[in-house]
């Protein structure tokens, strides 16, 4: 009898067809009042759930499915899958870190340059047919601060070292051996050493408001930030404050607390550019991401060893 996966994530269908090719058996819950009745009329019969980091698996979700034997989450972030209540009860988790870096790290770059080039006010401004000359910074020879070097902070690097000349330093929860970057002891000493910071570490409640006033501050006046990590990464009340009293130059935002809602606040600035948490969003890496997500579900229906394992908590 093939198993049977709760897939609770809304931007994979046309992917959807290498699972079903594998053998699984697919119900599709994209919205919450879907997720809910799923879990409520085919609770019994779920043998694996398919979600996103923002989008979780709760304690009492986990309760409600009592044969799950497996969570598979697309991307590198599990912030709301309770781990907790998945190691109490025998459930492994993966995740599919690394997979959309080469994605993610494009779109920080876009960001990245459509902020400190100010492309969307000279575009809106040819449009409504003036011609203004606006005096923007380059690139070349500026200083990134990368917060995160996992697998997308190192193509991010990658990209702003070799393709923009630009100056590199990264802070990480240990320092790496392996790379040519400067580390930085903390979030905001980083921030201080840099003309552009850009967030990539997972979102948690470890690395929640790594990103403060101080840090903001230590930033400055002609600094700007990129976050395509989580918005809990950044304290986006100190962001706005930030924003509202230029005390740094600009933000560039893929997420925020309360997606799909974003703050009014955020909306009436003008030294912000904002996208709907697309970074990780192509084909090449959505494909990617849902073979990952097959060969973890086809190793563990085996009875071997999942590729991309998440660490649990010890059972209570």
């Amino acid at each position: 009898m093939p198993a049977t996966v709760l897939v609770l994530v809304e931007t994979i269908n046309d992917y959807l067809p290498i699972l079903e090719h594998q053998g699984f058996h697919l119900i599709l819950a994209p919205t919450p009042i879907e997720r809910a009745e799923a879990i409520a009329n085919h609770g019994g019969q779920i043998d694996a759930v398919l979600t996103r980091g923002p989008l979780g698996l709760y304690a009492e979700e986990i309760a409600a499915l009592p044969n799950l034997k497996i969570i598979c989450v697309i991307g590198a972030g599990y912030e709301h899958v309770d781990l907790q209540a998945a190691s109490d009860n025998g459930i492994t988790v993966t995740n599919g870190a690394g997979v959309n870096a080469s994605s993610v790290a494009d779109h920080a770059m876009a960001l990245l340059l459509s902020l400190v080039r100010d492309i969307p006010r000279c575009d809106a401004a040819v449009r409504r047919g003036e011609w203004p000359k606006i005096m923007r910074p380059s690139l070349a020879g500026k200083r990134l601060g990368i917060l995160g070097l996992g697998a997308v902070g190192m193509a991010i690097a990658k990209r702003a070292a070799n393709g923009f000349d630009m100056i590199v330093r990264y802070h990480n929860r240990q320092l790496r051996n392996d790379v040519p970057y400067d580390f930085c002891s903390t979030p905001t000493e980083l921030a201080r050493v840099s003309d552009f910071l850009i967030v990539c570490t997972p979102g948690g409640l470890g690395t929640q408001h790594l990103i403060n006033k101080q840090a903001l501050d230590a930033l400055g006046p002609h600094g700007f930030i990129v976050n395509i990590a989580r918005a809990s990464v950044v304290a986006t009340n100190d962001l706005i404050s930030a924003l509202e009293q230029r005390r740094i130059a600009g933000a560039a935002l893929d997420v925020f607390d309360a997606e799909p809602q974003v703050s009014d606040a955020l909306k009436a600035l003008n030294n912000v550019i904002l996208t709907p948490h697309v970074a990780g969003l192509s084909p090449e890496a959505t494909r990617a991401t849902v073979e990952l997500v097959g060969q973890n579900l086809l190793a563990f229906f085996s009875n071997r060893p999942v590729l991309t394992p998440v660490e649990l908590p010890k059972r209570l």
